[in-house]
């Protein structure tokens, strides 16, 4: 992989995994494009890599809820020791729990994990992906604004929420599109459906990256290549971080369904080149 690939593609994961168009499908697209597909010895392992980029956009933008979670965890290990449970429970120790909650989902994927990678191949279900990413986007505009946050979500909430990002892991499926169109048709208020849909992605995409280094040990990684990927991962983090800000504003307006035109364009387009280049 050349040096430019990797900055191309640090660029389009870092706005598509934040901004709600897919980060998945546009990387299918990307590598299709640049055919660097197969670029390393274990099929998605750089793309992970751009996804531990934008986890570190994900700890710096909210680093406070983070340290406030890590807090909490502490004190309520050290709470159940004790046998002493606050009342009310506070909201960052609430938050872990609907966290742990939303992420079951993932393990129902985990039997059919080869097989939801290997779509990223298949350019006419990326294609249809995000015509559907579209639809979601241009409905969640058109929702009742709620008023649910970690103090008053419910467990059924975070799950259904949990079940929307179980099915974003297929390519051209936005996860935070999916996971903030979710949190809002269960009535969370706009900013927490958008706050929780970034923390949710925490355990998704360290259990990615954990899986993946594993696959790329056993197998072997081409070392020489690693300055190379990590160019990439660093443009991915400082271009999600200032998208992660850029999603938050547009969050307060409630303009989600500007980014349905855009899906609906790329999803047609994508269709179109398959069509024509085969």
């Amino acid at each position: 992989m050349s040096l430019l690939s990797s900055i191309l593609l640090g660029l389009v994961q870092g706005i598509a995994e934040f901004l709600p168009i897919s980060s998945s499908g546009h990387l299918a697209i990307a590598e299709h494009l640049l055919n660097v597909s197969g670029a390393t010895e274990i099929p998605d392992f750089f793309d992970v890599l751009l996804h531990l980029g934008t986890l570190v956009a994900v700890f710096v933008a909210y680093w406070s809820d983070i340290r406030d979670m890590i807090l909490e965890l502490i004190s309520g290990v050290r709470d159940l020791a004790r046998r002493n449970t606050p009342d009310p429970i506070p909201p960052a120790r609430r938050m872990i729990l609907l966290i742990i909650v939303g992420t079951l989902p993932l393990f129902l994927v985990l039997p059919v994990k080869d097989l939801v990678e290997g779509l990223s191949d298949n350019m006419y279900f990326v294609a249809g992906a995000l015509l559907v990413t579209g639809c979601l986007l241009f409905v969640s505009d058109r929702v009742r604004h709620g008023r649910k946050t970690e103090r008053s979500a419910t467990l059924i909430d975070v799950l259904i929420v949990g079940v929307a990002q179980a099915i974003a892991t297929c390519p051209g499926i936005s996860r935070s599109g999916t996971t903030i169109t979710a949190g809002c048709f269960v009535g969370f208020e706009r900013k927490f459906a958008v706050r929780f849909s970034f923390l949710l992605s925490i355990p998704a995409i360290l259990g990615a990256n954990i899986l993946s280094l594993k696959d790329a040990v056993e197998a072997g990684i081409d070392w020489a290549s690693v300055p190379v990927y990590l160019v990439g991962v660093a443009v991915s983090a400082v271009v999600g971080y200032t998208c992660i800000r850029l999603l938050k504003m547009i969050a307060a307006k409630g303009r989600f369904g500007w980014f349905a035109y855009y899906c609906w364009f790329a999803g047609a387009a994508t269709l179109l080149l398959t069509i024509v280049t085969q």
